[in-house]
């Protein structure tokens, strides 16, 4: 299983970002936090990078549940998006799998929670 789903799309970087951030909030998530990668590692060590974007992004609800189910899932909340821009100019924006990274987890009521959550990110990238 991978820790991921991905998509290339043919389109400006901030245009992309845009569009991800509007296709999540289709689907009842939050951007959180927005970590502008390339512009840290400029800053922090003078390294030249390619736009790359984190987004933590957040459904409510689903947060609410996964924390009623499980106390300390707020480790590996929230649930990232990434967007990169490649040498061609074509972004790929790929989005954590929640079921593959609450494998490790041995919870009934958090893997059924993290199964519908991967359900609708994954509608998310591939619908962009």
């Amino acid at each position: 299983m991978s820790y991921h789903f991905s998509k290339t799309i043919d389109m400006p970087f901030d245009e992309a970002i845009e569009k991800v951030t509007g296709a999540l909030a289709d689907k009842g998530f939050g951007v959180l936090t927005t970590i502008d990668v390339r512009a840290t590692l400029k800053k922090k060590l003078d390294v030249d990078f390619r736009p790359y974007v984190i987004l933590g992004s957040c459904n409510p609800g689903f947060a609410h549940k996964a924390l009623l189910a499980e106390d300390k899932i707020g480790t590996m909340l929230p649930c990232n998006v990434i967007l990169q821009q490649h040498e061609s100019g074509e972004v790929e924006v790929s989005a954590v799998d929640p079921a593959a990274s609450m494998m490790a987890i041995k919870n009934p009521a958090l893997e059924e929670i993290a199964s519908e959550v991967r359900g609708m990110l994954k509608g998310v990238i591939d619908g962009l």
